[in-house]
């Protein structure tokens, strides 16, 4: 193995707010039990049926402040007045079990990971096909107002603008598809040399 790198693999997944990335994970998470899900800490209050260290580590504001103090995350950022952040403890840790972690981050959270685990990470950013079936993705789920919508679109013109910072972009107007395409992205990156070896039989 190379020195310096790590078989571990932070498979990082962005898309627009609406653009199918939680259900991609889960659906990879789902067919893959050894995979991991990357557990954030957040000032947030835990909602019904979240459990701490499973959902989020619930961490108050002067907690949260103290791990900021520390350099105890990998990144953090603001989202809807709560604070998030990736604990390099939990990352270390799946690293050192060679694990295959998966995050869900913004743009500049995954720009963080890339910077602090460039051998370790690989940025995957899902795109639905348009514009417009984005809009039409989040006025079906009738979970914000218009205005709300609006200002995602306006969120999202500017995220895709990063999109060559990523490893890989997937187009997802085929939902099964586009998990299919996360899966096998995945499987290549396990089958990088650095990650199989060695192979005794061969003495490499």
């Amino acid at each position: 193995m190379p020195e310096g790198k790590r078989k571990g693999l932070l498979v990082v997944i962005s898309s627009p707010s609406g653009g199918g990335k939680t259900t991609v994970y889960r659906a990879i998470l789902s067919r893959h039990p050894d995979y991991k899900y990357s557990v954030s800490a957040t000032t947030r209050p835990p909602r019904t049926n979240e459990r701490h260290g499973v959902d989020y580590f619930f961490l108050s504001d002067e907690e949260f402040d103290e791990k900021i103090k520390n350099g105890e995350f990998v990144e953090w950022a603001y989202v809807h007045g709560h604070r998030y952040g990736t604990l390099k403890k939990f990352v270390e840790e799946s690293l050192a079990s060679d694990e295959v972690l998966i995050f869900d981050l913004d743009v500049q959270g995954a720009a963080a990971m890339k910077a602090a685990y460039p051998d370790e990470s690989v940025l995957i950013f899902l795109l639905p096909p348009s514009r417009e079936e984005l809009r039409q993705r989040l006025i079906h789920r009738g979970t914000d107002p218009i205005e709300v919508i609006e200002q995602r679109l306006k969120n999202a013109e500017q995220e895709i603008k990063r999109i060559p910072e990523y490893d890989y972009l997937v187009i997802n107007d085929d939902l099964q598809q586009c998990i299919d395409r996360v899966d096998a992205i995945i499987t290549a990156e396990l089958c990088r040399p650095f990650r199989v070896l060695p192979v005794p039989g061969w003495g490499i």
